[in-house]
């Protein structure tokens, strides 16, 4: 892909947020296509808040429609049920917020490449994509760029962050070493970008071509099946609405009801209530990181060191892991450790093992140790870990495998197969955090990790109550081989 540069048009999103990944050649009439990826939302996308503004700026004003392509199997980054489930089900409101607000929505079952000729079809002026630093959807965008320099080049292509407070071009023009130097740099913009979003410039009403109707329980009934069934959760309901009640709901919020408890309670994986909660949101897009910036500043007063060490997981360092992605091509494999680090793995890749699994015996929890098999187990029933168990997961998987390509790919392929938020850049950082010492600095040497962090059990039985932790894990697995048990047939 060519270098991007400043968008000409004005509209009322931060220039720097927005790159021309093709100019077009001045069409100044027809509608602007937004093909919504990875933020699935209506309410604060800067995405569509630019759609918008391009076509408010039109003479005449034009419309704005939203497309969503669905990857075809096997499915982006090999979603699963799980996540496919929750997918769908997010479309399906989103979908009817839409139209309600008379925005048509075209899903394209036939994924990706049936972007160019939507546009065309509709006779779009301009089409703008949210962002992702991950290879398949930058192959993706880069394969619908290809296609319409070549077919309709006189359509303006434009790409918006709408997923980082500060973008990830912005923040940083090159791969960071660590939060630390990442810090320093988006602190220096943060007022600049964690603004209140604007209202929504009005809409053209709709007369093009109209959306197919989608039959969604046929859809997700038959998209479930053909994944692999990795059982849905339902701790968790999918969807704008729902997001907003865990962020700021009067019952049980995180900003109004548990936010006191994050600063102290968020490294035990006993009180998994002191959690945000927010993190399937966050990963498909249904909330906006920004909205949570804005809402948890609001409420600093209630609980500084809490709001603090929110907005900086929040922000410096999910917004780390996407500037590690987008800059970093290997960033699910060893090739993509620093220099130290595949040095230090490597002299000690062929140490003694205590214990060596093969990825079967983990998948299933049969290792000797108890805490790393409710770690797993969580996981695979409850669909998310605690946050400090998956640091300590990750380690023994290095630990106990035959070398840092082996552990890697395992911890990579359980992390997206079960996780409700895996195939996440948060996630391939995580991974590479706690296997390669990405982000992290060189430690007393020791065999098979090298120089790489250590954790034991014995260290997070001084951190927490592991028995306690345990006991929670087995309650949550009951239920859910509960609900398997009592589960129809049909994927409602």
């Amino acid at each position: 892909m060519p270098p991007a540069t400043a968008p000409a048009n004005p509209t009322p999103v931060h220039p720097s947020r927005v790159r021309v990944l093709h100019p077009g050649g001045g069409r100044t009439t027809g509608p602007v296509v937004y093909w919504m990826l990875r933020d699935q939302r209506l309410a604060d996308n800067w995405a569509i808040i630019h759609a918008a503004g391009l076509a408010a700026a039109s003479a005449p004003a034009a419309q704005v429609a939203i497309a969503f392509a669905l990857f075809p199997r096997p499915f982006l980054l090999g979603a699963r049920r799980r996540q496919l489930g929750f997918l769908l089900r997010g479309l399906r409101r989103l979908s009817a917020d839409a139209r309600a607000r008379g925005l048509p929505f075209f899903l394209l079952e036939g994924g990706p490449a049936e972007v160019p000729a939507l546009v065309r079809r509709l006779g779009a002026s301009a089409l703008v994509a949210d962002f992702s630093p991950l290879r398949p959807v930058r192959e993706a965008l880069d394969a619908v760029l290809g296609d319409l320099r070549r077919d309709a080049a006189d359509m303006a292509v434009h790409q918006v962050d709408a997923h980082n407070v500060v973008p990830v071009w912005a923040a940083s023009g090159k791969l960071e070493y660590s939060a630390r130097t990442f810090r320093g740099k988006v602190s220096k913009v943060m007022d600049e970008y964690l603004v209140e979003y604007p209202e929504l410039p009005a809409l053209m009403p709709w007369d093009g071509e109209q959306p197919e109707d989608v039959d969604w329980d046929a859809l997700i009934h038959r998209v479930c099946s053909e994944a692999e069934n990795v059982p849905e959760i339902d701790w968790c309901e999918p969807g704008e609405a729902a997001a907003m009640e865990v962020l700021l709901g009067s019952k049980d919020g995180f900003l109004t009801k548990r936010i006191k408890n994050y600063e102290m309670g968020r490294n035990d994986p006993t009180k998994p209530r002191a959690l945000s909660c927010l993190s399937p949101y966050l990963h498909f897009g249904h909330i906006s990181a920004q909205r949570c910036g804005l809402e948890a500043k609001k409420r600093r007063h209630l609980s500084p060191k809490s709001v603090d060490a929110f907005l900086e997981e929040l922000i410096i360092r999910r917004e780390l892991a996407d500037n590690f992605c987008y800059y970093q091509s290997h960033y699910d494999s060893l090739a993509g450790a620093w220099e130290w680090a595949r040095k230090t793995l490597m002299d000690h890749a062929a140490d003694k093992r205590d214990h060596i699994y093969t990825s079967e015996q983990l998948e299933n929890a049969k290792t000797f140790d108890p805490l790393w098999n409710a770690s797993q187990l969580e996981m695979v029933h409850h669909g998310k870990m605690h946050g400090f168990m998956r640091m300590y997961w990750a380690k023994k998987i290095l630990e106990w495998t035959s070398g840092p390509e082996e552990a890697l790919s395992i911890a990579i392929y359980l992390n997206d197969k079960y996780h409700i938020d895996g195939r996440d850049p948060n996630g391939y950082v995580g991974c590479m955090w706690s296997i390669c010492g990405l982000h992290d600095q060189g430690w007393k040497e020791r065999p098979v990790f090298g120089k790489i962090r250590y954790m034991n059990y014995a260290g997070c039985k001084r951190k927490f109550d592991v028995d306690a932790y345990i006991s929670y894990v087995k309650r949550l697995v009951a239920q859910a081989k509960k609900r398997k048990a009592e589960e129809s047939p049909d994927t409602e």
